[in-house]
């Protein structure tokens, strides 16, 4: 059975110590992995995680995940490599195509419908990989040669078929996670299903049994990958409770798009007791195939107990 792997989503710096403190923290607390979304308003990806590296000793850091309509792939290809290096081969690539209409209007960058932004993440994927085995940039030739400068490549050779860092591709529909199971190496199940006739990004988290057949279709479709893949889920809520069931309801009250009993059984969402939800993530562990578990900053210590007790065994 696969181990265990945690990780937090960063939110937002307050100022350098307390982001320096918070990374710390989560080491000790037996986090593997600081994680930073690709948001307007949030920190920039790859300046923070390369200071979450620089903060600790042995926590990987990643995205989770960068907005491939924002990124050029030479441009990105640079930051890759660039962070890899910096980081002493900590990083872990997350991709997706994107979901926030109104970013891409703030950003003056145009909206594309789904099925174009999802063949924009394949061909960045595609480019990315030839970029990180060395950009053979002619015009660089002279300089390099002249003061013996090195190629800019990644320090790992895991992901992208051996030419950069490990490579998550994360979204909950067909297309992108058909995208993951050929080319991942860990698949991110953001369980996030956009509600019919709303604007771009308004979603409800999916249920349990959704949840059965999404893995279910990574599954097939990785073929004999399917062994190789790291299963990532993004926790929604850590709620630590002796009433599981008076959490969920109110839950629901405010949130009135799965059923009380549809909160307690999805692996979105961890309420009950240390004891319970160690015994839960133990069975989507099982049921899903989810080894690699992400929580959003604000729950990073609510769920830093169940991680000891999982580790203790």
């Amino acid at each position: 059975m696969t181990e265990f792997r945690f990780g937090f989503n960063v939110f937002g710096i307050r100022s350098r110590q307390d982001f320096v403190e918070q990374c710390r923290t989560a080491e000790a607390l037996g986090y593997d992995t600081a994680l930073v979304p690709d948001h307007l308003g949030g920190p920039a990806p790859f300046p923070t995680l390369i200071a979450a590296a620089e903060a600790t000793e042995r926590l990987r850091v990643g995205t989770m995940v960068l907005n491939v309509g924002f990124w050029n792939p030479h441009l990105l290809a640079r930051e890759v490599a660039t962070a890899d290096l910096l980081t002493g081969g900590r990083l872990e690539l997350g991709l997706g195509s994107g979901h926030m209409k109104w970013e891409f209007d703030a950003a003056g960058i145009g909206w594309e419908p789904l099925a174009d932004r999802t063949e924009r993440l394949a061909r960045t994927v595609e480019e990315l990989g030839r970029l990180l085995r060395g950009p053979d940039y002619e015009e660089r030739a002279q300089l390099r040669s002249a003061f013996d400068l090195p190629d800019l490549t990644p320090v790992q050779r895991r992901g992208f078929g051996g030419s950069g860092p490990p490579l998550l591709i994360g979204g909950t529909g067909d297309a992108v996670l058909r995208l993951a199971a050929e080319h991942a190496d860990i698949v991110g199940h953001a369980g996030a299903i956009q509600l019919k006739g709303r604007p771009p990004g308004t979603f409800r988290l999916a249920t349990a049994a959704e949840m059965d057949e999404r893995v279910a279709f990574v599954r097939e479709h990785a073929g004999e990958r399917a062994g190789d893949l790291e299963s990532n889920v993004l926790v929604q809520m850590v709620v630590v409770t002796r009433d599981r069931r008076a959490v969920a309801e109110k839950l629901v009250s405010e949130q009135p798009t799965f059923t009380v009993d549809e909160a307690l059984e999805s692996p979105l969402l961890l309420i009950g007791t240390v004891e319970q939800i160690a015994e839960r993530l133990l069975e989507n562990r099982e049921r899903y195939g989810f080894s690699y578990i992400t929580v959003h900053e604000p729950y990073m210590t609510e769920l830093a107990p169940v991680i000891e007790r999982l580790r203790a065994g």
